[in-house]
């Protein structure tokens, strides 16, 4: 056999061992693999680490006991009335009882340190209206915390302790979070301290808060939860137990937690000032539905629309107006209704932003100056809808219209705009109604009921109309359907 030989059958005899075929040596698609379930984890040594660091946390308010008891007053009143006169009071031999204060227990929650100084977490309504603090370690030592601050719109409230080289544990990164990962509650439950309860988080960002995306997961979480920590896989904090969705009162199967990064913001707040500031724009605002983006040009839906602009407020000192569709703040994108409040909210008062809008089928930039928010202002004017005299039906859209007086426009602070006066057929099943005021319909703005009728005059009864209605102090687009000319 000569080399050249011995060389091809060695190859073939490879090729085969290998499983190749001889005639087609091309190596087939192979299947991925599945991955072998090997067991559930394991969060022993996980729990023996942050165990320590979860705290039970309860709470005594003072309340004042007269000497007679509660309702004792109401009860004089009425024998007054019904026998002519009150039974006499019993008094003391001596002297009269001064009232007294009792300690009587608010409730119980759960908390977690996060400093070996004695910086506790946890949420604002467990903390709230107490007199009196205490926390308790797994140790059982107690201490009596004091209530740095509290913040009722993310529910976060900080504690100080007065001890130190104390167990604490780590904040992770909830931006990084997944759906299925598994997450771990330690808290207080019905009292029972250090109970431990797993799950997996179920979704990321779900919008049940005003300023906050909170982490949604199926961790039994119940009465006496709230504050305790939701932890990775590492030990490390993703977020607060806060609120449960339940009809019972008890866990249903859904568990929400603020994350943790939004917490450490606030945290850090209330640490230095004992408060939270945010920024706030002046406006209300609805979402976008995909109706009004077809009709206003903008494609798919997305931004913030804006109903109702504060007087004197900083949206409109900078210009930006009712019916504006909100797509960017300082270039961020705005792509749901709860993404505007938490970009404006973490501004820093005083700050100039830009917000980018949507406006009559062109985009612009509005120079903004963020101030502190507060309460939003708000006030209720109303005109009468005129009733129509006998004549012409209503135009395509089911609507009777009449012109603004310049006393309602200046009480209303708008320029233009008409008064619907009768809304039928069409516009009334859009949910126009009687008294409302059209400022916009589609990318035109509105001057007087003449002009309102001419363009209703010329709609496409195959194209949906997107009017911008305001009803008492709130403006919103309806999408109305003309009807075909007669």
């Amino acid at each position: 056999m000569t080399s050249k030989t011995l060389r091809v059958v060695l190859s073939a005899l490879l090729m085969a061992g290998a499983g190749l075929s001889l005639t087609n040596p091309v190596l087939a698609a192979a299947p991925v693999p599945t991955p072998v379930v090997t067991g559930l984890p394991d969060f022993t040594d996980m729990i023996d680490k942050a165990g320590p660091a979860v705290v039970n946390i309860r709470t005594t308010e003072k309340v004042r006991l007269g000497q007679g008891g509660p309702g004792e007053e109401e009860m004089q009143e009425f024998l007054r009335r019904f026998f002519g006169q009150p039974i006499p009071r019993r008094r003391a031999p001596q002297q009269q009882q001064q009232p007294q204060e009792e300690q009587v227990e608010r409730g119980v929650g759960s908390g977690f340190i996060i400093s070996d100084d004695g910086y506790v977490l946890t949420n604002a309504h467990v903390v709230e209206g107490a007199d009196e603090v205490t926390v308790t370690l797994t140790d059982r030592r107690e201490f009596k915390a004091k209530v740095l601050g509290a913040d009722r719109r993310s529910d976060v409230a900080l504690l100080k302790v007065g001890a130190t080289s104390l167990p604490y544990l780590r904040t992770g990164d909830s931006s990084k979070i997944r759906v299925g990962e598994w997450v771990i509650a330690i808290g207080s439950p019905f009292n029972l301290d250090n109970t431990v309860t797993a799950g997996i988080i179920s979704a990321k960002s779900r919008d049940t808060g005003e300023y906050l995306p909170l982490i949604q997961s199926d961790v039994a979480v119940n009465p006496g939860n709230s504050g305790g920590p939701l932890l990775n896989m590492r030990g490390e904090v993703i977020g607060i137990n806060s609120q449960i969705a339940t009809l019972s009162g008890a866990y249903n199967g859904i568990s929400f937690a603020v994350p943790i990064d939004e917490v450490m913001r606030v945290a850090d707040q209330l640490k230095k000032t004992g408060r939270v500031t945010r920024g706030r724009l002046g406006v209300q605002i609805s979402e976008v539905t995909r109706d009004v983006a077809e009709s206003l040009g903008l494609g798919k839906a997305r931004g913030a629309e804006v109903s109702m602009v504060e007087p004197g407020g900083p949206a409109e000192k900078g210009g930006v107006k009712v019916g504006d569709i909100i797509l960017k703040f300082n270039g961020q994108a705005i792509d749901t209704t709860r993404d505007l409040p938490r970009l404006v909210g973490a501004s820093k008062v005083g700050a100039k932003a830009s917000v980018t809008v949507w406006r009559r089928g062109a985009q612009l930039d509005v120079p903004v100056t963020i101030v502190e928010l507060e309460d939003e202002k708000s006030a209720s004017s109303k005109p009468t809808p005129n009733k129509p005299a006998p004549g012409p039906a209503p135009n395509a859209l089911g609507l009777h219209v009449s012109n603004l007086t310049l006393e309602q426009r200046r009480e209303l602070r708008i320029e233009g705009g008409v008064l619907v006066d009768t809304s039928e057929g069409r516009a009334a099943t859009a949910g126009v109604r009687e008294g409302d005021l059209i400022l916009q319909m589609n990318n035109v703005e509105i001057k007087d009921a003449a002009q309102f009728n001419a363009l209703a005059g010329k709609l496409d009864p195959k194209k949906s109309v997107a009017v911008l209605v305001r009803r008492d102090n709130v403006t919103q687009y309806l999408v109305v359907k003309p009807a075909a000319a007669k």
